[in-house]
């Protein structure tokens, strides 16, 4: 029973370290709002995106729907640098790829970096 509890405490304590090194203080996270004309297809070409995304600099990345509008999407990209995330934002695949996934209108960007006490 001992040994049980050990294991658990040992596994939960791991997956807690692993997500507390996605990003660094220095990072900059990316924030992008826009409404798309299918979240279906455009879901597709952005999880086909994602080797790109790599490429770009992005080392973490999440999407998620409004409780409202599935078609409402707010995606994070994660960055080393402030120039590595605004480069991104204005490549010309991303511009593409938004185009070819249905992006309706100019999206809503943002970027925040980790504060510290």
């Amino acid at each position: 029973m001992k040994i049980k509890y050990l294991l658990l405490a040992g596994l939960t304590g791991f997956s807690i370290m692993g997500a507390s090194v996605v990003a660094q203080a220095a990072d900059v996270r990316m924030f992008v709002r826009h409404e798309v004309a299918d979240y279906g297809v455009w879901r597709k070409a952005y999880d086909g995106f994602a080797s790109t995304q790599k490429k770009l600099g992005v080392f973490f990345k999440a999407a998620y729907q409004s409780t409202d509008n599935p078609n409402d999407v707010t995606v994070i990209h994660d960055f080393h640098s402030l120039e590595k995330a605004q480069a991104f934002a204005a490549s010309p695949e991303l511009k593409s790829a938004m185009e070819k996934a249905g992006v309706k209108g100019p999206p809503q960007i943002w970027y925040t970096t980790k504060t510290t006490k």
